[in-house]
């Protein structure tokens, strides 16, 4: 980009507001600032080519608050009025409607929405201060304010387990007769920790079909993965004809962890949002909600210079860590507390309480009661060996 840069190495643009990084927390608070804040720039730094990666992220409406769902409405492709659960030997309807974000979508919007200067793409920042970021062509970005986006880039702050999957959307010769998506399907096999098949119908041939499991170790092969999606639509009895569409990773599920070392990673002084701030639910591993909530955050704040942008993201992440214990318990139990196999029942004991509960769950906003009631019943693990791990023995 030529027209871009001085003669002495560094980009014309000065943005009040530098983002490196460019996925979904990145994004969104872009689109944040350019609707809310007129007069203010910004401009997004990503090392790939393309803004969002290889992602469909997938959310219950009620997760975004009616005053954010602005934010979101524009970048929506698909959205369903209720879902499905099944675990061995019972299932059940959620009401309340399902959407899911394609990355293509998401890219499109944001270049849509932000001036062409203002997106950097296939360039990796190898430095970043509080006054801008130098970037792997040895250009500098000078900005009033820098924000870390870049995900998790040392998880050794966290303590965890970890949320796997690959998902493939499927072209298949026929219907597959699904018209709201089945968030868990954990009638499968359970015998290396708790899995699921989570699924979601694009159009009446075209399904997006996703194995995911919860282990120990962030490894796994995705061609094993791969396989037992088009195992598990073959069981289904759908013909597959082509996959369009490929994805896989690996999701934090924390257990514990150091919040204050956590954000000491990396360059000082500089505000952290996403995943780098551990802005995430613990126990779904899903980011979209916080993502929002933190854009809706930034965009509102009386100033985006650095110190008091830096402070009040610290503030935030680090009054989300500290209301997320319960959560954290609760993935603690599941890991290290039921033997694997039987680690399905502990989702299966939740899935059977109040649609309400549940949605304020996955919202991360449980109330005492919910909590409460989350624990009380017959417990899912042994009451011995979890009165262990709460120990911390």
């Amino acid at each position: 980009m030529p027209d871009q840069v001085r003669h002495d190495g560094s980009y014309r643009m000065r943005p009040d507001v530098l983002i490196v990084g460019g996925g979904l927390a990145a994004g969104l608070t872009a689109l944040a600032i350019v609707q809310r804040r007129p007069g203010t720039s910004v401009m997004i730094v990503e090392r790939e080519e393309a803004l969002g990666g290889n992602h469909i992220w997938s959310f219950f409406q009620s997760d975004i608050a009616a005053g954010d769902w602005s934010l979101v409405a524009p970048l929506v492709c698909h959205r369903w009025e209720g879902s499905e659960i099944a675990f061995p030997g019972s299932a059940r309807a959620l009401p309340g409607a399902y959407c899911s974000i394609e990355s293509e979508r998401f890219d499109a919007v944001l270049r849509t929405m932000l001036p062409a200067e203002s997106i950097v793409t296939g360039r990796r920042a190898t430095a970043l201060d509080r006054g801008g970021a130098m970037l792997d062509d040895g250009r500098r970005i000078d900005a009033e304010a820098v924000i870390e986006a870049r995900g998790l880039r040392d998880p050794s702050a966290l303590a965890c387990g970890w949320q796997k999957f690959a998902g493939r959307l499927l072209r298949l010769a026929r219907p597959h007769g699904l018209d709201r998506p089945t968030i868990m399907d954990a009638t499968v096999d359970q015998r290396e920790g708790y899995r699921f098949v989570y699924l979601l119908p694009f159009s009446p041939t075209a399904i997006f079909v996703e194995d995911t499991y919860y282990s120990t170790s962030p490894d796994f092969d995705e061609a094993v993965l791969e396989a037992r999606v088009l195992d598990y639509a073959r069981v289904r009895g759908w013909q597959v004809e082509g996959i369009e569409r490929r994805e896989a990773a690996a999701l934090p599920i924390a257990t514990g962890g150091n919040f204050e070392l956590l954000w000491r990673t990396g360059a000082q002084g500089i505000g952290k949002i996403g995943m780098a701030a551990a802005l995430f639910h613990p126990l779904t591993g899903f980011s979209l909600p916080d993502a929002v909530r933190t854009a809706s955050l930034i965009a509102g704040l009386p100033s985006l210079h650095a110190a008091p942008l830096h402070d009040a993201l610290k503030k935030h992440a680090e009054a989300r860590w500290d209301e997320r214990r319960f959560y954290r318990l609760l993935a603690k139990l599941m890991f290290e507390a039921a033997a694997p196999p039987e680690r399905w029942r502990t989702l299966a004991h939740f899935y059977r309480l109040d649609p309400a509960l549940i949605a304020r769950f996955y919202a991360a906003q449980s109330t005492r009661a919910d909590k409460a009631r989350i624990l009380c019943g017959k417990p899912p693990v042994p009451i011995g060996k979890a009165a262990r791990v709460i120990l911390g023995r």
